[in-house]
C-alpha cells in the first residue's frame, strides 16, 4: 500500500513539474529577461565560436577550406615539432615566464593593498586613496602604453630622453643608445610593473571586502591575550581570507596561459628584437592571423590561420588541465574549491 501511495505522489509531483517551472518563471520574469544578454554574448562569442577549432584540421587552398578533406594532426605536428617549432616553443616559454612573474609579484600586492586599507582608520582618507589606486584600472591601454613609450624612448635631435632612459644612464648603463623597449632583457620588468601598477588596486576590492567581513570580536579576543598588530594578521586576518584566498588562486592559476596581446602589441610594435621575451602565445595567434602589418609568419598555401588555431586550442588544454589540477590539491588541502 506504501508504495502504491508513493508512486502516486511521485507521478503527482511529475505532472506539476511544469507547472511549478511556469509559475517560478512568471513570478521572477524580470530576472530572466536581464539573463538574456548575458546568455546572447556566451552564444555569441563563447560557443559559436567552437565551430573554428574545425580549422586547425582541416585543409586550406586559395583561402577556402575544404570539407571533404581532413588534414588531421599535420599543423599540429608543424606546429610542434616541424619549422614554425621554434617560434611556438619561445611563444610558449615566455606566456609561462611572464605569468609566473605576474603570479609571483601580481597576486601578494592586492593583498598588502587591502590589509594597507583595512588598518585606515578615517574612511574619507580610505576612500580616496582606494579611488586613486582603482583608477589605473580603468585607464585605456593605449593611454598606459604610450605614456610608457614616452618614458622609455631615446635621445633624439627632437625628442629629450623618457625618464627610464635617463634613469639607466645615470645607473651607468650608457650603452642603451636605443629604445629600452627595444633591449629584449628590459621588456619583462617594464611589463610586470605597469602590470602590476594597473591592476593591484582594483585587484585588492575582493580581498578588502573579505577582511571586512571578518569579525571585529575575532581581533578583540586576540588583542586581550596580548597579540601584536602583525600577530592579529597572520592568525586572525589571514585565516579568515583563506577561502578568497584559495579560490583567487585557482582562478588565476587557470589564466597563467592567458596574456593578452593588445599591451605587448603595443609597446613592441614592429620590434622584432623584442621578440625574444615579449613574444607569447596570443600575438603568435595574432600573427598567424595574418592581420599584423608585420606578419612573419607564411605559409605557401594560405594556411597559417590553421597554426593559429592550433597553437590557441592548446592553451586552451594547458589552462583547463592547471584549473584541473589546482582545484583537486586545494580540495585535498582544505576544504575550499572552485566545484
Amino acid at each position: 500500500m506504501e508504495k502504491v501511495v508513493d508512486q502516486k505522489v511521485v507521478d503527482q509531483v511529475e505532472r506539476e513539474h511544469w507547472k511549478r517551472t511556469l509559475r517560478t518563471l512568471a513570478k521572477d520574469w524580470r530576472l530572466y529577461v536581464l539573463l538574456i544578454p548575458m546568455l546572447a554574448f556566451l552564444l555569441l562569442y563563447k560557443y559559436l565560436p567552437i565551430a573554428g577549432i574545425l580549422q586547425g584540421f582541416k585543409w586550406k587552398e586559395a583561402g577556402q577550406f575544404r570539407d571533404d578533406q581532413w588534414s588531421g594532426l599535420f599543423y599540429a605536428q608543424m606546429l610542434f615539432t616541424g619549422s614554425f617549432a621554434a617560434d611556438f616553443w619561445r611563444a610558449f616559454r615566455n606566456t609561462f615566464v611572464n605569468s609566473m612573474y605576474g603570479l609571483l609579484f601580481g597576486f601578494p600586492i592586492p593583498i598588502f593593498l587591502a590589509l594597507l586599507f583595512s588598518e585606515i582608520k578615517n574612511d574619507k582618507y580610505r576612500s580616496v586613496l582606494q579611488v586613486c589606486c582603482y583608477l589605473p584600472h580603468f585607464v585605456s591601454a593605449v593611454v598606459v602604453t604610450t605614456l610608457i613609450t614616452l618614458w622609455c624612448q631615446r635621445e633624439t635631435a627632437s625628442n629629450s630622453a623618457g625618464i627610464i632612459n635617463q634613469m639607466l644612464s645615470a645607473m651607468g648603463m650608457n650603452s642603451i643608445k636605443a629604445d629600452v623597449l627595444a633591449a629584449p632583457r628590459f621588456f619583462r620588468p617594464i611589463y610586470q610593473i605597469s602590470g602590476v601598477w594597473e591592476g593591484a588596486g582594483y585587484g585588492s576590492i575582493v580581498y578588502f571586502a573579505a577582511v571586512m567581513a571578518i569579525s571585529p570580536t575575532n581581533y578583540e579576543a586576540a588583542r586581550i591575550d596580548g597579540a601584536s598588530k602583525m600577530q592579529q594578521i597572520r592568525y586572525v586576518t589571514l585565516p579568515g581570507m583563506a577561502p578568497t584566498l584559495t579560490i583567487m588562486l585557482i582562478m588565476r592559476i587557470g589564466q597563467i596561459l592567458n596574456v593578452g596581446y593588445e599591451k605587448i602589441i603595443l609597446l613592441v610594435g614592429d620590434q622584432l628584437s623584442s621578440y625574444e621575451t615579449s613574444e607569447v602565445i596570443s600575438t603568435f595567434v595574432y600573427r598567424c592571423s595574418g592581420r599584423s602589418e608585420n606578419n612573419q609568419i607564411t605559409i605557401a598555401n594560405g594556411a597559417a590561420q590553421n597554426l593559429g588555431v592550433v597553437a590557441d586550442i592548446f592553451n586552451s588544454l594547458i589552462a583547463m588541465c592547471l584549473v584541473l589540477g589546482a582545484n583537486a590539491i586545494s580540495r585535498r588541502v582544505s576544504s575550499t574549491s572552485l566545484f
